[in-house]
């Protein structure tokens, strides 16, 4: 007897930003970064599915339950690297529910994105991990991930990323 497919990864549709914004939300709180939250459905929506598409986000589509309709996603744009000459895939956000892991459900959506950046011809994927999130790093170890100690992460936003905006 064959068994049903309980999970399906597929592109997401517009009609999906409310269901991506819950699974942010989520992380947010598993990341203990919730008060940082600003996105909304709306900017979802525009930036991810507007005139210009900033990103792009693969679901996790739950069969098993329709109650959460999905359980996990990934979202990732392109960048480019001058010394590969060649685009890269950048993972922003990749998520699964904490009920639903264990499952081959990460795992699936990293294979899904490698696909990706095999088919655009990118000469790597990347991704940033929290340091005190051990099982995530353990997770991405186990598939050959290798830490890039020596590169420090830099971030203008808010009043410094304004004020260096309008300096000239």
């Amino acid at each position: 007897m064959e068994q049903k497919q309980k999970y399906k990864i597929r592109a997401a549709k517009p009609e999906d930003a409310d269901e991506i914004y819950r699974l942010v939300k989520q992380l947010a709180e598993y990341e203990r970064l919730s008060h940082q939250i600003i996105s909304s459905p709306e900017l979802i929506q525009k930036y991810g599915f507007g005139k210009k598409k900033y990103f792009h986000t693969l679901v996790v589509e739950n069969f098993e339950k329709m109650i959460p309709r999905f359980v996990g996603f990934a979202l990732y744009f392109f960048t480019f690297s001058t010394f590969l000459g060649r685009p890269s895939l950048y993972l922003e956000d990749l998520f699964v529910i904490p009920t639903f892991r264990g499952r081959g459900i990460g795992t699936a959506l990293l294979i899904e994105l490698a696909k990706i950046a095999k088919k655009e011809e990118c000469g790597r994927m990347e991704w940033a991990v929290l340091d005190w999130n051990e099982p995530s790093i353990e997770f991405y170890k186990s598939l050959g991930a290798r830490f890039m100690n020596e590169w420090i992460i830099n971030r203008l936003s808010g009043e410094a990323l304004l004020k260096l905006a309008s300096e000239f």
